[in-house]
């Protein structure tokens, strides 16, 4: 061999330990021994170790022990497992439980050797495997799709959500209703180490409490009417990945105080059951609700929030990043057009002015919602604003300001005229003098829109 494999070797008889400390060494194997199932706890947790050698009955901690611990440690360690009382059911028993080997006493020196040898190529392999597995990750959190935003607020929000991903720590997401928590939540968990692992999400709204409590942590055969069998919770279920805890400010008090625990001790209980079970996924956690309001009303646990609130993300909605609107359009409808295997359709003018100035109470959601509706309703190519809901191509009224006199224009009205001669240079073509004028679309709409609306109101 071009490197010498380590192996800890496990048992209680020292003059066991003795030969084979010996044996594998002059077989090319760097040897560690440990006299007793104690022992081998104690150099697995301080240490790494390719493979591990342990006999199974030993007092106090056994030989499963000691495969329970190395599994804990590092999964990818092979684990052969040697007894005098081998049996077939053992054996079984044994490499059900993630041994990779079980030998009975006395064996050949050659035989033990070579299942070495195999599980010291079939750790490599895994090693190697795990490698090409990161570095396709690698590559692939390259490859990401970065939510659709280039407003500030909105890349301040995704440039912190890339600088969290790769650490652990728990995400609160705030923002109202469809801004695209979920949408952030995933960013999080694609840019995360737990890649490999699940993404699972629940609403902590939608379900009632009982049922809420099952689903989360899971519960036992018996512990309710109805429970005819072991349930895995979703904590569970995510282990070693993300999981996405919506509209968390809708959680009950008492299954608040479970959460806590959860977030505390990194294990749950499964409801009728009296041994935690381990925790193991990353928390992203979201909600509309001002959850510091929450905690003043008595509603929400002060002490929860703050184990929430590790890393703070806070989703502007739809009206304070207008920037983003036609980019989102644009998308929405490619999106609508993939879908139904069509060509994309546009927003005809009339149309696209009236979603630029509205203000989307709903956010995102309302908008991409809004889109379908109207590709749907529409024959051709083009929307006009009719196939719009008509909550949105209603036009506010807002009264006029005070009559200008025409020898003392004030800023607003040079401004006015300003825009619309531009415009007319340009041939009415609204994006080419958005571009002259130096601001963005979005803004020249908005302001259009105004001055339409004050014409109507005076007429």
């Amino acid at each position: 061999m071009s490197y010498k494999p380590s192996v800890l070797v496990v048992d209680d008889e020292s003059g066991i330990l003795d030969t084979l400390r010996i044996l594998l060494r002059n077989e090319g194997f760097e040897v560690t021994t440990a006299q007793g199932g104690k022992a081998g706890l104690e150099q697995i947790r301080s240490g790494t170790h390719d493979i591990i050698l342990s006999d199974v009955r030993m007092p106090q901690v056994s030989g499963l022990d000691i495969l329970n611990a190395a599994r804990e440690q590092d999964p990818m360690t092979p684990v052969i497992l040697m007894t005098a009382q081998a049996s077939l059911q053992s054996a079984i028993g044994a490499v059900n439980s993630g041994a990779f080997y079980y030998i009975q006493k006395p064996f050949s020196n050659d035989e033990l050797v070579a299942i070495l040898r195999r599980a010291c190529e079939f750790r490599q392999v895994r090693v190697e495997n795990k490698q090409l597995k990161q570095e396709i990750r690698r590559r692939d959190k390259a490859t990401v799709t970065r939510p659709i935003g280039k407003s500030k607020r909105f890349l301040e929000v995704l440039k912190l959500a890339e600088h969290v991903s790769p650490t652990d720590s728990t995400v609160l997401i705030q923002g109202e209703s469809g801004t695209g928590k979920e949408v952030i939540a995933r960013y999080v968990h694609n840019l995360s180490n737990r890649t490999e692992g699940p993404f699972l999400s629940i609403n902590c709204g939608a379900l009632p409490e009982n049922l809420l409590e099952s689903e989360l942590f899971g519960h036992v055969k018996g512990s309710f009417t109805g429970a005819v069998r072991d349930k895995q919770g979703l904590f569970a279920a995510a282990r070693g990945g993300s999981f996405f805890l919506d509209e968390v400010g809708e959680m009950p008090p008492s299954l608040q105080v479970k959460l806590l625990r959860v977030l505390q001790e990194r294990e749950a209980i499964p409801v009728g059951a009296t041994e935690p079970i381990p925790v193991d996924v990353r928390i992203i956690a979201a909600t509309n609700r001002d959850l510091e309001e929450e905690i003043r009303r008595g509603n929400f646990r002060s002490d929860l929030f703050y184990r929430l609130n590790v890393i703070a993300l806070n989703l502007p909605p739809l009206r304070d990043r207008r920037d983003d609107l036609l980019l989102l359009i644009e998308s929405f409808l490619q999106q609508l057009a993939v879908e139904a295997g069509t060509e994309p359709k546009a927003l005809a003018s009339e149309a696209l002015d009236a979603v630029m100035v509205y203000e989307w109470p709903g956010n995102v959601r309302e908008l991409e919602n809004a889109l379908e509706h109207a590709t749907v309703l529409s024959r051709g190519t083009l929307i006009e604003a009719s196939a719009l809901p008509e909550r949105i191509t209603k036009r506010r009224k807002e009264p006029l300001v005070a009559e200008r006199s025409y020898r003392n224009p004030t800023l607003e009205v040079i401004e006015r005229a300003y825009i619309m001669w531009v415009l007319q240079a340009e041939g009415g073509n609204k994006t080419r003098a958005a571009e002259v004028l130096g601001i963005d679309p979005s803004t020249l709409y908005r302001k259009l829109s105004r001055y339409e609306e004050q014409v109507e109101v005076k007429a």
